[in-house]
């Protein structure tokens, strides 16, 4: 208890508190700009981790890596762009509310569902992170696989509209991620040539074009005919606060996806977009008689966004019990960690568990920071819908093209970028959603190779998938995660056609 003790005074030092503070600062801008990813704030900045004295450098990072995830929502909602990937998700429930004058009350739910999804992550780290990390360590290619399989069951749910149009766009995100140098072979897949489809099709400016770039060109060529314009509101902090009192039908969501995070954090190689994918689909899946989404659902907005900032505290499991990063950001934490003399692992916690816990304490700390930051810029981030749909437009514009080109520092991405905008144009007028395009992109090599590796290790024996128990269970919930809509629609479809009938007999 002592260590615990001595350990968190320590978190709220000065020399570990202000590069905490500076780094949430700094990750909430970064989230904020479409294009500039999580990993690439934490990698800009990571020089500096050799400016501030003792364990403050690892204490600005994980501030970064909290920030810039959270701060992907703030575009999400107010601007239909996503900031980073795993806020992608966000764009479906939140920018709707912000067209009908309540983007104040989906940021403020949103920086909440933030908060509550880190500090549970936090929370499970400090108590449970051996077990969770024994457990990811049973996961192999056919877990992987089937938990790829999980994710792509949410195209099912989130193609209410049109079944068929939703999977026309996951097959062409799957195609997407088909391009470049099989990693088995060698061979070029669709490459034409190109010395730049080599390496595949980098998803980010897809994704930039088709939510952002679409967006302009839609507001340019559709003008006043827009099907709603965007109400605008007034905010103050009081009104903020009163917002909050929202939060207690959404709690029980809020703490679901936020293990749900948790969990999908702690296995190496996932991510806040996977995790916020499959939270988000399991809201859809609990759905009350009559709740409708993609509409402005508040659970559907605060379930992403507890799911992807449960993934910070969740990919630090991995990085701290066994060594190995979850994801490119903990990698780079990894190297933090061993300039200050400390090799993650399971030594880690009887020769350095002093700093153990005060990284714990950090993050908890960086949430709050989080938390309290967000809270009091929500009345200062709403001023973006204010400004004149032109200027916006020229602004977004220029965020789509330095966020593109930024990735590689190469111009065609910005072509791919604009690209995807006139293509992400007309699957919005022609009703095709644009999420299981992206979702296929981002699951499509997972599926792939986990299906080719564990094909190999087995001799082709397809069994493998149902003979490990953790993929047996996975399997059993996609199967439920695919069925599950389709079932529920035919019902609804017989429900109806029976009302029909009754009402012609009268």
């Amino acid at each position: 208890m002592d260590i615990i003790v001595q350990a968190f005074l320590s978190a709220v030092s000065w020399a570990n508190l202000l590069p905490a503070l500076f780094g949430v600062s700094v990750g909430i801008a970064i989230g904020a700009l479409p294009g500039f990813s999580v990993t690439m704030g934490v990698a800009v900045l990571f020089p500096l981790t050799l400016v501030f004295p003792g364990t403050g450098g690892i204490m600005m990072l994980l501030g970064i890596y909290v920030g810039a995830v959270y701060g992907g929502s703030i575009s999400a909602i107010l601007l239909n762009t996503p900031g980073t990937p795993a806020s992608m998700v966000t764009t479906m429930e939140g920018y709707p509310l912000t067209k009908r004058g309540e983007g104040d009350k989906a940021l403020t739910l949103s920086t909440t569902a933030s908060f509550i999804g880190g500090l549970t992550s936090a929370l499970v780290l400090t108590f449970l992170s051996p077990l969770l990390a024994k457990f990811a360590l049973n996961f192999s290619a056919p877990e992987y696989f089937m938990l790829a399989a999980f994710g792509l069951s949410v195209i099912i749910s989130i193609s209410s509209e049109n079944l068929a149009k939703g999977l026309i766009g996951g097959v062409l995100g799957l195609m997407i991620a088909t391009v470049g140098i099989d990693n088995f072979t060698g061979y070029s897949r669709f490459t034409f040539g190109s010395i730049y489809l080599m390496g595949g099709i980098s998803f980010v400016p897809i994704l930039i074009g088709l939510f952002a770039f679409s967006q302009i060109i839609f507001n340019m060529l559709e003008g006043d005919n827009q099907a709603q314009e965007t109400k605008k509101f007034q905010t103050s902090f009081k009104r903020t606060l009163s917002h909050l009192k929202e939060f207690r039908k959404l709690k029980w969501t809020v703490l679901r996806s936020g293990l749900i995070g948790t969990f999908i954090g702690s296995v190496p190689g996932t991510g806040g977009d996977v995790a916020a994918f499959i939270a988000y689909n399991e809201t859809r899946r609990s759905a009350k008689k009559g709740e409708t989404f993609e509409n402005g659902n508040l659970r559907g907005l605060v379930s992403p966004e507890s799911a992807n900032n449960a993934v910070t505290g969740g990919a630090m499991v991995p990085l701290l019990t066994l060594g190995i990063p979850g994801d490119s950001v903990s990698a780079i934490i990894l190297g933090a960690f061993m300039i200050q003399g400390l090799q993650p692992g399971p030594l880690l916690f009887s020769e350095h568990a002093s700093d153990m816990y005060m990284i714990f304490a950090g993050l908890l700390l960086v949430n709050i920071m989080m938390f309290v930051l967000g809270i009091f810029g929500v009345r200062y981030f709403t001023k973006i819908t204010t400004i004149p749909k032109s200027l916006l437009n020229t602004l977004i514009l220029v965020l789509c093209v330095i966020g593109s080109y930024s990735i590689n520092n190469n111009m065609i991405d910005v072509i791919v970028m604009i690209a995807s905008g006139f293509v992400g144009y007309f699957l919005i007028r022609e009703k095709f959603g644009v999420a299981p395009i992206i979702l296929g992109i981002i699951l499509g090599p997972m599926l792939e190779s986990n299906l080719r590796r564990a094909l190999i290790l087995s001799d082709g024996d397809y069994s493998v998938f149902f003979s490990h128990p953790i993929s047996l269970v996975l399997f059993l919930l996609t199967l439920v995660s695919f069925t599950s809509p389709l079932v529920k629609r035919w019902f609804l479809k017989r429900k109806k056609a029976n009302t029909e009938l009754e009402i012609m007999h009268e």
